[in-house]
């Protein structure tokens, strides 16, 4: 493996950056440093000579089911015969699964030549970006070498200042608001839209999946040339559980979709799929053609979303991290997987308050074992407080395991479910990732 500079492996050198997602390298010092621009990120493409400039794109932003519809809508383009770079966050298991052309993520040795070439610009010229903004770099950087024709860009955080809003946004999906990131976005949903709002750009199409009338007049006022509303202009007329997933019937502005199989659990993903299909669209300037329709969201697969990963018990993975998530989760497993001893296995974010999570997923009610542990992030909550939080909802203690690590967590799961019985692992994305490092090989 070649080493860089400083002497350090590609990998290494990336993890050493200002890393807000896992709480990583962020001294008091550096959070100054930190505050929100788009400075860095635009000086590193500069000297990648702008390859966001070479390809339109769509951006995704909103509070919940962002990834999967990225998913979504790059499967559509794809089918349509677009050649597609997708660019997501954050990883499970690996940094590449970021970033992907026509649904491949990038390989280890495109992925390690792309950042030798960002360390080169830091050290030449200075540029000390952080970690997202390293990724989505290289990942444009990448898109315009594999000639893409559209990229497909999930937003990291808020909308103005992610390092995403660099791209030429043709379309602007939203796809709900929520409370989450409050410490950066604000404390009310109005705070957090009008972040959000700032990916629109002038003449852009608007994908307006958030309904708060509200909210959406925040959305309206920036001044997209079209603005596509849920439930007027695009949405879902039915919506049914079937064998492995759901078959909805979707609208459009110019299109009506019936019995269409999506291979994902949950009614949200529904929801998720009217804002992908409205995106594809208004992108390409017209309806699409139901096969090619079919053969997308066929295709489709979100990890750790959801995702059934074991069975005999059951093991389901779902990377639900704040209320509005754990709410949709909970509404899910009542609706497809009701029965059955269930044992939630729980790690949270410092961030979240445990009660409140506990809570919105059907805590105690409707669990008959809580594993609680930490996910493997500095920002991870003590699992002896989500222990605690459980205790105040009233779940007996001798019904509680407090087990720091994921793998081990996981472990004590699968020893206290019997085999009719169901495993759901949660509350964090870092601790789904680390579960499904045990699980899925």
């Amino acid at each position: 493996m070649a080493i860089g500079a400083k002497g350090l492996a590609p990998r290494e050198w990336l993890r050493a950056h200002v890393n807000r997602e896992a709480g990583l390298n962020t001294p008091a010092s550096q959070r100054e440093r930190g505050a929100p621009t788009l400075e860095r990120i635009s000086g590193l493409l500069r000297y990648f000579g702008s390859p966001e400039l070479e390809y339109p794109a769509i951006q995704v932003t909103g509070t919940n089911g962002k990834t999967t519809t990225t998913h979504m809508c790059a499967a559509l383009l794809g089918a349509f015969g677009l050649r597609v770079g997708s660019t997501t966050s954050p990883d499970m298991q690996r940094v590449n699964e970021r970033m992907a052309v026509d649904g491949e993520p990038v390989d280890d040795i495109t992925l390690d030549d792309l950042l030798r070439s960002a360390e080169l610009v830091e050290r030449e010229v200075g540029i000390e970006a952080s970690y997202f903004e390293i990724l989505v770099a290289v990942a444009l950087r990448w898109f315009a070498d594999e000639a893409v024709d559209v990229c497909v860009a999930e937003v990291g955080m808020g909308g103005t200042w992610d390092a995403t809003n660099v791209v030429d946004g043709v379309v602007a999906v939203v796809t709900n608001v929520s409370l989450d990131h409050i410490e950066y976005l604000g404390p009310t949903r109005e705070e957090i839209a009008a972040e959000k709002a700032g990916i629109i750009k002038p003449g852009a199409t608007l994908v307006l999946g958030e309904t708060d009338p509200a909210l959406q007049a925040i959305f309206t006022a920036r001044g997209a040339a079209e603005v596509i509303r849920r439930d007027h202009e695009f949405g879902v007329r039915a919506n049914a559980l079937a064998i492995g997933g759901r078959v909805a019937h979707l609208f459009t502005p110019e299109a009506e979709y019936p019995d269409v199989f999506l291979p994902l659990h949950g009614a949200h993903q529904a929801d998720n799929a009217a804002c992908a299909l409205a995106a594809a669209e208004a992108f390409v300037g017209a309806p699409l053609a139901a096969d090619v329709v079919a053969d997308a969201f066929a295709s489709v697969r979100s990890p750790g979303r959801l995702e059934v990963v074991g069975r005999n018990p059951l093991v389901l993975l779902d990377g639900a991290h704040n209320i509005a998530g754990a709410l949709a989760l909970r509404n899910a497993l009542d609706e497809a997987f009701a029965t059955g001893a269930r044992t939630l296995v729980v790690g949270l974010l410092r961030e979240k308050e445990p009660r409140e999570m506990l809570a919105a997923l059907g805590v105690p009610e409707q669990i008959e074992q809580l594993v609680c542990c930490r996910p493997p992030s500095p920002r991870g909550l003590p699992a002896s407080l989500v222990a605690d939080a459980a205790i105040a909802l009233g779940v007996p203690a001798d019904r509680i395991e407090v087990v720091d690590a994921v793998p081990e967590a996981v472990a004590a799961a699968l020893v206290a479910t019997p085999p009719d019985g169901q495993i759901v692992i949660t509350g964090s994305l870092y601790t789904v990732g680390a579960a499904r490092s045990v699980l899925v090989h």
